[in-house]
This record gives structure tokens, C-alpha cells and sequence, in this order.
């Protein structure tokens, strides 16, 4: 492994905190995704997946952080922070992240099924644009990020197996 940059290293670090919330959320029986939102080098916003036990379809870990951020900045425009996500955001996650006008996205774990960046540009020859754009990275603490949602799957998949072989 090569030398890292100060940003890739700060990035590494910040991705900590998002993983540690993933872990919260999975525990609490969350799918484990974890975000924070950064500015001026300080975590203004944190969250934690919890559709589930908030009952509320919007509380994804992007969307928790964002509104813990805007809370805190006393504004719903974030301009120059950066999100950090423990998965490739989803489309309302993407378009929440355009709105609040922030200056980056780190990802770790790319998300095939609902992922977003890897798919933004396609809206481009379709006439699409977006009136904010902001700089994208992914692959961060990819392996860790990756493994807890794997780990939580499998453990999911491993219980309902479980159910259906004492019930018969």
C-alpha cells in the first residue's frame, strides 16, 4: 500500500465514524449504514440507518446525518461540507445530498441494486441536469463497509433458515 494523502487519510479516519454508527444501526436490526457529515473538518451531523425503528422511510443514515447537520448549522444549505456514507447512496440520498448543497460525497460500499453515482451521468444525454454538483469518491474502507452489510445479510438469511427448520 502506497503513501497516503492528507485528504485519503482524513477520509479513512472520518470513514471510522460512519462505520462505527453502521455497526449501531445493525445491532439495533438495521441494515448497517452509517453517515456523517463534515465541515470545516468537524462532524456537524451523524446518523444511523433507522427506517425501521422510526417507522419513517426517509430516516436513511445520509438523510439522519443532513438533518443533524442543518439542525446544528442552523441552515438547510451545507455548502462545502462533505457526506460521508458507509454505501453508494440511493437516489433520494443523492438528491437530499444536491439540495444541501454539499461541496463532497465518500462512500464505501458500492450498492449494485440502488446505487446512484456510478448512474448520474446516464441522466445527462437524456436532457437531465443537475442545478449542483459535487465531487465523488468511493471505494473508502470499501472491505469493512461491505462486510457488515454482508455479515448482516447473511445472519438475516441464516435466521429465516433457521425459523423454517424448526417449523417443520
Amino acid at each position: 500500500m502506497g503513501c497516503r494523502t492528507q485528504t485519503e487519510t482524513l477520509d479513512h479516519e472520518l470513514m471510522g465514524h460512519a462505520l462505527e454508527l453502521a455497526r449501531e444501526a445493525g445491532k439495533a436490526g438495521e441494515v448497517p449504514v452509517g453517515a456523517v457529515v463534515v465541515l470545516d473538518g468537524t462532524i456537524v451531523g451523524s446518523g444511523a440507518n433507522s427506517p425501521i425503528g422510526s417507522n419513517d422511510p426517509t430516516a436513511h443514515a445520509e438523510i439522519v446525518a443532513l438533518r443533524d447537520a442543518a439542525e446544528r448549522a442552523g441552515n438547510y444549505r451545507l455548502t462545502g461540507a462533505t457526506l460521508y456514507a458507509t454505501v453508494e447512496p440511493c437516489l433520494m440520498c443523492f438528491g437530499a445530498a444536491i439540495h444541501a448543497r454539499i461541496g463532497r460525497l465518500v462512500y464505501g460500499a458500492r450498492d449494485p441494486k440502488v446505487g446512484t453515482t456510478s448512474r448520474i451521468d446516464a441522466l445527462t444525454p437524456a436532457g437531465v441536469g443537475l442545478n449542483h454538483e459535487f465531487e465523488v469518491i468511493g471505494g473508502i474502507r470499501e472491505r469493512e463497509a461491505s462486510g457488515l452489510l454482508a455479515g448482516f445479510f447473511r445472519e438475516r438469511r441464516d435466521s429465516a433458515t433457521a425459523a423454517v427448520a424448526v417449523g417443520t
